[in-house]
């Protein structure tokens, strides 16, 4: 039997375009929906280890405010990371432990949002790899880009309402 393998470098033109077109503050939004939908793969397995709930929270702070510190949105990510190599194995729960830390990237850097979007198909993966991962992470990957449309329309009308 052929082991099924998951790339994080998948392109889907469609999504890539919709990132490169959304300001930061959104993909954060989008990122941490992203994130949300996987964390409970960490949580499950290790439900006394906050770090990567830290990280989305971490998150949803500076969409709220706006107030950016670097030494918190590191820590944050950094710890949601060392949470994911503390994991071992390669499984979704440090998948879903990658996302966060992706996600709350994405306060500095806009593109950590994508790398977000990718472990979290790759969590989605890892946990169907024995029923139909193709057909699970096609539909994750669905929501995404429909999430993400979601978030530029909301945004296109807060700003006509203005």
């Amino acid at each position: 039997m052929k082991q099924l393998i998951f790339s994080l470098n998948r392109k889907d033109p469609v999504l890539q375009e919709l990132v490169e077109t959304t300001d930061k503050r959104n993909l954060a939004i989008w990122a941490l929906a992203c994130a949300k939908r996987v964390l409970p793969y960490y949580e499950v397995e290790f439900p006394q280890d906050p770090r990567p709930r830290q990280a989305l929270i971490t998150l949803q702070d500076w969409i709220d405010t706006g107030e950016f510190s670097m030494k918190t949105i590191r820590g944050a990510a950094l710890a949601s990371h060392a949470a994911a190599r503390e994991v071992g194995e390669d499984n979704p729960a440090r998948s879903a432990a990658r996302a966060a830390g992706q996600a709350v990237s994405t306060a500095h850097v806009k593109e950590h949002a994508l790398a977000a979007a990718n472990y979290a198909l790759q969590a989605i993966f890892k946990a169907n790899i024995a029923s139909n991962p193709e057909d699970a992470i096609k539909t994750e990957r669905q929501w995404q880009t429909q999430r993400l449309l979601e978030i530029q329309q909301e945004k296109s009308l807060d700003i006509h309402q203005d």
